[in-house]
């Protein structure tokens, strides 16, 4: 097989990228964890793999993907072809599992059954891929589609299928074999053995008949007595010495050629299959990928392939971004929003408003966009410009509401302090209401240390927060960090328009209301709801 064939990768340009990858040289800090609590495994799950595999901070990995996805949207052929081919890989995949004896019958017929799985899975790729060549940009898919289309036509792969039907036409005109058995003083079976392999069946005959003309030989294929189905009322002993008679047969008669067959498999085949098989974690990953972008696209959502900018600028701007986990449930036109992390505005950002107003949904829209971008993926927006990050981290709370839980103070400490230990000025962190399990004063406390923190680090944070009283300290935090080169830290206020949340995130300065009446409202605890529940 073709040495360049066997490191053939849909979605990685050449072999150096490829051990990079293996090696975890480009590999981001971003966990099936993080992934869950963002959401995105809603949305895009996998069987055959995990999906934190699969991140890169390669920005050429990442273009040459975003090529690949670009083929599959714009061409449905290929998603229909690589769903063909996945259950004939499977089945090679299980045929391999299978241990058996080489040297037994069965094993010799699961071999043909590979040829033929492996002649399938060829004609499923030539028959999809070559009627759409022309349309493929990707280097991917049409390197894949020429492979394809030189080993479909080779000599060699037209002599494969020819000696592959010769040789399934002379197994499936085995009809029936004679066995001879020798029996014992009590006329027990002892031996037995095979006089004859043939290409017609047994009957049953009338045994009267036969006995009365003695004339066995009148009709050798149809029996003195009614057939009895394999099994039925033998012993153990009976059936494994059929069953041995039966395979010594067919090894003896076919064992030349299935020996020749034998060492195809082993070669030509099996490193072929091997090619193939290397490849379903990605097929997987590209179709179950653009399964969720088209269907993003039919419900009416934007995608976009982001500009890619350099790691240093630490940039992530998105115009339109909205969360997709949010947009696969609802119906409604999705409510999108601009964000914009970069040196122009700022790299950090503390997110205040309503309950329910949209602040948790903007913040996983943020990790799972830049997520989906380092996979290589379209983002969830109109336009964008993103870099890429060495990390994404989360901390979001553990418990349903959880808002005077003292105890969970020291867990959520820890886990910050993890965070810090583990980032740098090119990471994502993302926090939605963190410290909410404390009071107020010790938790704007904290959450000001935090920032400053953040800020000496200079990696892009989003903090969404009902602390409202932190978004006050920001000009004190960001004066503290000055003189460490800390970068600057912005508010962004989720808005509510005539009286209703809009689920819009502005950049601004929160108003100074707390929100406390729509606290209140949520827990049921408003003036008016008490009054309600005493007057009923």
């Amino acid at each position: 097989m073709n040495n360049e064939l066997s490191k053939f990768s849909l979605i990685y340009p050449d072999e150096a990228t490829q051990i990079a990858h293996f090696e975890a040289k480009d590999r981001p800090a971003i966990d099936m964890y993080v992934l869950e609590e963002l959401g995105l495994l809603e949305v895009l799950n996998l069987k055959n793999s995990e999906l934190d595999e699969y991140f890169t901070t390669d920005t050429e990995v990442i273009k040459y993907r975003m090529e690949v996805f670009g083929d599959m949207l714009t061409c449905p052929e290929i998603s229909a072809t690589l769903n063909k081919l996945i259950p004939v890989l499977s089945d090679i995949m299980e045929l391999r599992r299978l241990e058996v004896d080489m040297a037994d019958t069965n094993s010799y017929l699961e071999s043909i059954t590979e040829i033929e799985l492996y002649i399938s899975s060829i004609e499923t790729l030539y028959s999809g891929l070559s009627p759409i060549k022309e349309k493929l940009r990707s280097k991917s898919f049409r390197a894949l589609a020429e492979r394809i289309e030189e080993l479909a036509k080779s000599d060699y792969y037209a002599e494969l299928n020819r000696k592959l039907t010769e040789l399934t036409n002379r197994v499936r005109e085995i009809k029936s074999i004679t066995i001879g058995v020798n029996l014992d003083a009590q006329l027990r079976p002892s031996s037995a053995g095979v006089l004859s392999i043939n290409s017609e069946s047994f009957r049953s005959g009338d045994v009267i008949e036969k006995i009365l003309r003695l004339n066995f030989k009148e009709d050798e294929y149809t029996c003195i007595a009614e057939l009895v189905p394999f099994g039925k009322k033998q012993s153990e002993t009976q059936k494994t010495a059929l069953s041995l008679a039966f395979n010594s047969a067919i090894n003896e008669v076919y064992k030349k050629s299935l020996n020749s067959w034998k060492k195809i498999v082993q070669t030509y085949v099996l490193e072929n299959t091997d090619f193939l098989l290397n490849l379903m974690p990605e097929i997987e990953f590209l179709v179950k990928g653009t399964e969720l972008m088209r269907s993003l696209m039919l419900r009416g959502n934007d995608l976009c392939r982001p500009e890619i900018v350099d790691a240093s600028a630490r940039e992530f701007t998105a115009y339109g971004l909205y969360n997709p986990a949010v947009a696969m449930k609802v119906d409604d036109e999705i409510v999108t929003n601009d964000i914009e992390f970069n040196a122009d505005n700022a790299h950090i950002y503390v997110l205040t408003g309503p309950n329910r107003g949209g602040k948790s949904v903007i913040t996983c829209a943020v990790g799972i966009a830049q997520a989906m971008f380092q996979l290589g993926m379209f983002v969830p927006a109109k336009k964008a410009k993103i870099s890429v990050a060495d990390a994404i981290f989360t901390h979001f709370p553990t418990g349903a509401d959880d808002t005077i839980d003292k105890g969970r103070l020291g867990e959520e400490c820890a886990r910050l302090v993890e965070i810090f230990e583990a980032i740098t000025k090119n990471s994502l962190v993302l926090l939605d209401e963190s410290l909410s399990s404390t009071g107020s004063y010790e938790a704007s406390y904290i959450a000001s240390e935090v920032l400053a923190g953040l800020s000496v680090v200079g990696c892009r944070t989003l903090f969404s927060t009902h602390l409202h009283e932190l978004a006050a300290e920001i000009d004190n935090i960001n004066e503290k960090t000055r003189e460490k080169g800390g970068t600057r830290i912005d508010t962004l206020v989720a808005g509510i328009e005539e009286g209703k949340r809009s689920f819009k995130i502005v950049r601004a300065k929160p108003d100074g209301k707390s929100y406390a009446r729509d606290i209140a409202d949520k827990y049921g605890l408003s003036y008016e709801n008490i009054l309600k529940m005493q007057n009923k």
